[in-house]
């Protein structure tokens, strides 16, 4: 099963109750709570939660040590394949829509042969900057750009690149067919009000500043070129350490590019209607939802 929903609308407190209740382990589908040393700013499970049931996927590898989609696939189907030795249901959790999708679909073959492409257009983002490539990413595939993280030059390379390569939209790519699984799911979501989801990300930021994100943002400054470090709550402060902005200003730009963050997330979750949308704080419903859907 797996529960999904925006950050900070409350997954990992979920997660932990399902697996708790299920007696079962937790495998995270978050893109960067795989990295050491970025404990603080990508809401790394507490110390509490991670004993409170077995996680996989967290904290395992150094930031330089970079997971991709394709690869995340490859080793959490290999893990599940352990852990359903063991239990009968497995919980995943997580807001990266990119990765969810990698364990539950998987990815249609993309073309491989692409290196002279790939080379032109890091040239043109290290020359022209990264906004010519995400506006020439918004004109071949709309519906990638509207989804994607737009800061990530990683993924929005990765994108025109396939684009280029195969002259079809990445998008359709990624989403025409959808691989076998040997594993039945269920997604439940956690649905805030929009202001109130608002409201609990400005005040998760303040509570990240207040537990130590600036010093944690310090620690991995030499790893700022890395796409594992092109993330909310770094890029900004790297940004203040460079002198372009105060503190106060990347604090709120970090608020800012979480908000909007959200509502991607909210746009790529909402295409798969299967997903039982609950209110927060709701899991004795959420336990009903996944005791009927194992009685079937």
């Amino acid at each position: 099963m797996v529960v999904l929903g925006p950050t900070g609308s409350g997954k990992t407190d979920l997660a932990v109750a399902l697996a708790r209740h299920l007696q079962t382990e937790i495998i995270s589908t978050d893109s960067r709570q795989f990295y050491r040393g970025m404990a603080i700013g990508t809401a790394q499970p507490s110390a509490e939660e991670l004993a409170a049931a077995p996680h996989h996927f967290i904290a395992d590898r150094q930031p330089e040590e970079e997971l991709s989609a394709g690869g995340y696939e490859r080793e959490a189907l290999a893990k599940l394949e352990e852990l359903f030795g063991r239990h009968k249901v497995v919980v995943a959790v997580g807001g990266s829509g990119l990765y969810i999708d990698a364990l539950c679909e998987g990815f249609d073959e993309l073309p491989c042969d692409t290196a002279e492409i790939r080379a032109e257009l890091n040239e043109r983002l290290q020359t022209s900057g990264l906004e010519s490539l995400v506006e020439e990413l918004r004109l071949l595939d709309p519906a990638y750009w509207e989804v994607v993280d737009r800061k990530n030059p990683a993924r929005i390379v990765r994108a025109l690149e396939v684009c280029k390569a195969s002259g079809k939209p990445y998008s359709a790519q990624r989403t025409a067919t959808r691989r076998e699984r040997p594993f039945d799911l269920v997604k439940i979501g956690i649905d805030w009000p929009r202001e109130e989801l608002y409201d609990r990300i400005n005040r998760r930021v303040d509570l990240m500043m207040e537990a130590g994100l600036e010093a944690e943002a310090r620690g991995v400054y030499h790893l700022r070129h890395l796409s594992s470090l092109q993330t909310v709550g770094y890029r900004e402060l790297f940004d203040h350490f460079d002198g372009t902005i105060s503190l106060d200003e990347a604090v709120e730009l970090i608020k800012r590019n979480s908000r909007r963050y959200a509502k991607r997330q909210m746009t790529w979750f909402r295409r798969d209607p299967s997903t039982h949308w609950l209110a927060p704080h709701s899991t004795p419903e959420a336990i009903a939802i996944v005791e009927e859907w194992l009685s079937r």
